[in-house]
C-alpha cells in the first residue's frame, strides 16, 4: 500500500472524487503544511495556522498508479488559482501535491510541468508541490462528509 496527500480546495470534495478511484483504499481529510500542532477546523478556516485542507489517500499501487492519482487531482479542482478554488478564498484552499518520497516528488513536477506546457488550461499552474509533513486528520464529523450527508459532490 501507498499514501498520496493532495490539497485542492474544500476536503469534503476532493475526499468524495478520490474514494470514486478503483484502487483507493481509504480516504481521509485533515490538515497539512501549517505551523501549528493538532489544528482544528476553526483555527485552519481562520487562516491563522498556514495549514492546507488535504485529503490523503491510501492506494494500492498494483490497481491505480500515481501518475493515474495525479491525473484525478488536476481534474478535480482549478490548480490555476492561488489560495482559491470557487467562493472558497484563504491559504486553506491552496492546490498543492504533499510528496511522500522522490518518486511522488518527479512524478508530480513531470505532471505539473506537462499539464502547463500543453496549453489546455487559460493560466499558468500555480499548485506547490512540497515535501509532506505531518497530517492532522480533521474531525470525525468531516470524514466522508458527503457520503454522510447523502450529496452528489461539492465539486468546482
Amino acid at each position: 500500500m501507498a499514501i498520496a496527500t493532495f490539497a485542492a480546495g474544500c476536503f469534503w470534495g476532493v475526499e468524495a472524487t478520490f474514494a470514486e478511484v478503483e484502487g483507493v483504499l481509504s480516504t481521509a481529510v485533515g490538515y497539512m503544511g501549517g505551523n501549528k500542532d493538532q489544528p482544528t477546523y476553526q483555527e485552519v478556516c481562520a487562516g491563522n495556522t498556514l495549514h492546507a485542507e488535504v485529503v490523503q489517500v491510501e492506494y494500492d499501487p498494483e490497481q491505480v498508479d500515481y501518475e493515474q492519482l495525479l491525473n484525478v487531482f488536476w481534474q478535480c479542482h482549478n490548480p490555476t488559482t492561488r489560495n482559491r478554488q470557487g467562493p472558497d478564498v484563504g491559504t486553506q484552499y491552496r492546490s498543492a501535491i504533499f510528496f511522500h518520497d522522490e518518486m511522488q516528488k518527479d512524478v508530480a513536477e513531470q505532471s505539473r510541468k506537462a499539464l502547463d506546457d500543453s496549453g489546455v488550461l487559460p493560466s499558468p499552474v500555480v499548485t506547490e508541490i512540497v515535501p509532506a509533513a505531518t497530517f492532522w486528520k480533521a474531525e470525525e464529523y468531516h470524514q466522508q462528509y458527503i457520503a454522510k450527508k447523502g450529496g452528489g459532490s461539492c465539486r468546482i
